[in-house]
């Protein structure tokens, strides 16, 4: 128990409360058991750690990662009976889906130890949800996704901009003080700014890394997938990326990488929900998700560049962006005319060239262009929508 709170020390003494995910005051304190979820890299163990050091007391509060040595003579549940002994009431299981049986185990921890909180990260978010279905009610999940413009700015920069909401953006109120010229700072982030390591001079290989973890590891775990498999769900994420935004065309994609069409849903939703794609619907029929899929984009825009091979089109990385910084706050549909539809308005998103054909005569309608540095009437900077969140 010495050790495991000598290397909680160690890092929170290398934690920086300077910058802060767009998750962090959604943390609720008060939650007896509470997750936090969400793909490789993008800031959930610091969040955590974060959480800590401005809001807890060290006297009764333990970080552990589930892959720690200590659970290879030791279980999740015989820690908690220690650590309650010893006063404790704030644990916290850093990739808790690394360790076997975890649900189970948070399930009996949580209805056998009243006065313990209990929180938890995962970025196998497959496996997560898998045995949240065990958990019921007691633990709210909070999803996290990679950097918005908006942070990356802080983060990589110094530059601190408040969250504009979507009325705010769509009547030009949306701006960077201090920043005359954004469109080279949103260049940068396009390629490599949506997670926090594009810090990093290995930025490229760590998230070569991330992908191929993802899905040679990952997946096919959760799956039970043999070897051969695993190898088609790349394959299968190569052929989206080399045609995004990919129209779902079932027979054909089933025949390209060999599967059955009845497991290609299957497919998709796997890798939706590993971070590594998102699906575009129709509609949302009320309930969020309910609606066909009309297009396959890569999740965001770093891994189109990095899967792109310096042949990614310009065009679908503006979709990617725009879909993927708006999904946050707001139900993103396909539109019926034009790209895309949020709360009845509609988007057509394109460089500076892009006309007004596709929203002429639409009520409530907007052309969003890249490589331009102001809204005007309803011409709105593409940039402006990584704000958001």
């Amino acid at each position: 128990m010495e050790q495991l709170y000598n290397v909680m020390r160690v890092l929170l003494n290398h934690i920086s409360s300077d910058f802060k995910r767009y998750r962090y005051d959604d943390i609720n304190a008060r939650n007896r058991m509470f997750g936090i979820v969400g793909p490789r890299g993008v800031g959930k163990t610091t969040m955590i750690l974060q959480h800590i050091k401005e809001r807890l007391s060290l006297e009764d509060t333990l970080y552990v990662s589930a892959d720690n040595m200590y659970f290879t003579n030791n279980t999740l549940i015989g820690l908690a009976e220690d650590f309650v002994k010893r006063n404790g009431r704030h644990l916290f299981i850093d990739e808790v889906h690394k360790y076997k049986n975890w649900s189970q185990e948070l399930k009996l921890i949580y209805d056998t130890m009243p006065d313990l909180n209990i929180g938890f990260t995962g970025s196998s978010v497959l496996d997560i949800y898998k045995g949240v279905a065990d958990l019921s009610r007691r633990a709210p999940i909070y999803e996290m996704q990679g950097l918005s413009f908006r942070e990356y700015l802080h983060l990589f920069h110094g530059i601190k901009t408040p969250v504009f909401s979507l009325e705010q953006i769509l009547c030009g109120k949306a701006v960077i003080a201090g920043v005359d010229h954004p469109l080279p700072l949103f260049a940068d982030y396009l390629k490599r700014g949506y997670y926090p390591f594009g810090m990093e001079m290995s930025f490229e290989m760590i998230l070569q890394q991330v992908i191929n973890q993802t899905m040679e590891t990952d997946i096919p775990v959760y799956a039970d997938m043999n070897v051969s498999t695993g190898r088609k769900l790349k394959q299968l994420l190569m052929v989206v990326a080399e045609s995004v935004p990919f129209k779902p065309n079932a027979s054909k994609l089933a025949e390209i990488i060999g599967v059955s069409r009845n497991n290609l849903t299957d497919y998709l939703y796997y890798i939706e929900r590993a971070g590594m794609i998102a699906q575009v619907k129709d509609s949302t029929g009320g309930i969020r998700g309910l609606g066909k899929i009309e297009k396959v984009y890569l999740d965001n825009t770093n891994i189109a560049y990095i899967l792109g091979s310096g042949n990614t089109n310009i065009g679908n990385i503006r979709e990617t962006f725009f879909y993927n910084q708006m999904r946050v706050n707001n139900d993103v549909i396909v539109s019926k005319i034009s790209d895309f539809e949020i709360k009845g308005i509609t988007f057509e998103i394109g460089g500076k060239k892009k006309g007004q054909k596709q929203i002429a005569g639409v009520e409530n309608g907007y052309v969003v262009k890249d490589d331009i540095e102001y809204a005007y009437n309803h011409v709105l900077p593409l940039w402006a929508f990584g704000l958001n969140y």
